[in-house]
């Protein structure tokens, strides 16, 4: 399993509220696990919430005694709602901070995925495949059709998301499982890349594998076409 993974701050912000998390050894039941994170809220709060949200869901993974992958990362992620919702409640300078979050785990010749938010996990085979669904008011506007994925791009609230871990007492985490074939990759990323990247073009730099870590190569061109936002990327090719 080769595993490629970056995240930057950009060229618009003061810090990245971004997280990621890798690992291709066991963590607990799982035989493997890759996390990305987008933190939000004022001051240091997202940045504390992306961190700290990946933490909690990692640590309960590690002593979840189930070995079913979607179980042991569903509670792993409502954990970290709770922990994350404690948190915001007990310092007021943290109040209303939140984090996406979007993890996978590769068990037997398939990934199996959880998501709540805007970040995503796409498989690159012949084509690029994007699994997840974004948990967002300009996604949801697109999928009614009241917006061409275009119109959706270039909206000016292609930011505000309708799902994220520590915002509510509950959490509703989507669950997605694909078959890996030979030679596939897994790409896991924040909306930094994906608003600054074209689909079209990230296919292409995965696909080449003209570098050595693809993940920082695909930091780099969001950087170059304006790095408005923090940036993480992981990929894995199983």
């Amino acid at each position: 399993m080769n595993i490629f993974s970056a995240t930057d701050i950009g060229q618009k912000r003061k810090m990245n509220q971004d997280y990621i998390f890798t690992s291709g050894e066991p963590v607990g039941n799982l035989p493997n696990l890759f996390v990305v994170a987008d933190g939000m809220g004022g001051h240091n709060a997202g940045d504390f919430a992306s961190r700290y949200g990946v933490s909690v869901m990692v640590e309960t993974a590690r002593r979840d005694r189930n070995f079913n992958p979607v179980k042991i990362m569903r509670n792993g992620m409502e954990a970290a709602n709770r922990e994350v919702l404690i948190k915001s409640r007990q310092d007021k300078s943290m109040a209303g901070m939140g984090t996406t979050m979007v993890a996978c785990t590769v068990v037997g010749g398939y990934v199996y995925v959880a998501n709540v938010g805007d970040s995503r996990l796409y498989v690159a085979g012949e084509e690029l495949i994007q699994v997840t669904q974004d948990h967002s008011l300009i996604a949801e506007m697109v999928r009614l059709g009241e917006l061409t994925p275009e119109e959706g791009r270039n909206h000016p609230d292609r930011n505000i998301i309708t799902r994220a871990i520590g915002t509510a007492e509950e959490v509703r985490v989507d669950f997605f499982d694909t078959k890996l074939e030979s030679g596939n990759q897994i790409l896991m990323c924040s909306d930094g890349l994906t608003n600054m990247v074209r689909d079209e073009r990230i296919f292409e730099i995965l696909r080449g594998r003209d570098t050595d870590d693809v993940a920082q190569t695909l930091v780099d061109e969001a950087n170059l076409n304006g790095g408005r936002d923090n940036i993480a990327v992981i990929v894995v090719e199983p």
